[in-house]
């Protein structure tokens, strides 16, 4: 089944390690990839801990609108080599989890037509997160969950806080 977790909210990513963490606990094969992202996290070096495949670029790029050609072009090929990976290798894994696919997909910063065909040809549990999926997306997912920000620190001039935010 497709699940996404989107919206404009913090959480996304918590929801999809949960998700990965409660199929690996039943002994399942999860692949973690994250696009997008780059610097270390203790979501990831947690998931690890318990099994789970985490794939994602070895740099931080930083937001797109900070990116120069050169970078979007180097994340684009990072993000095409584990796209290229997953596909070869997903019917290896019980669950997939693309996170921050949707902002990758919608900046044209990962190959569309492979994401489209991962998503097509997958018959495990696939989770996708980020914002503003597109319709086809939306339409083909069996669990969506929107996530809202109602409130947030960053409002307030506040930076991301190790173990809260990364």
């Amino acid at each position: 089944m497709l699940h996404i977790y989107c919206g404009d909210g913090k959480g996304k990513t918590t929801a999809s390690i949960g998700l990965a963490a409660r199929m690996a606990g039943h002994g399942k094969k999860v692949l973690f990839a994250q696009f997008l992202k780059g610097a270390p996290t203790g979501e990831t070096e947690s998931i690890e801990k318990i099994g789970v495949t985490v794939i994602r670029c070895d740099r931080n790029y930083g937001f797109f609108i900070s990116m120069n050609d050169c970078d979007k072009a180097e994340i684009t090929k990072c993000h095409d080599e584990n796209l290229r990976y997953i596909f070869e290798n997903m019917n290896s894994f019980d669950m997939i989890v693309l996170d921050e696919i949707f902002a990758a997909y919608n900046y044209n910063l990962v190959n569309r037509k492979m994401t489209e065909d991962i998503v097509n040809q997958y018959r495990g549990e696939l989770v996708m997160t980020g914002r503003e999926p597109e319709d086809r997306f939306i339409e083909k997912a069996d669990y969506v969950s929107e996530i809202k920000k109602i409130k947030h620190p960053y409002d307030k001039g506040i930076g991301a806080r190790a173990g809260i935010e990364f």
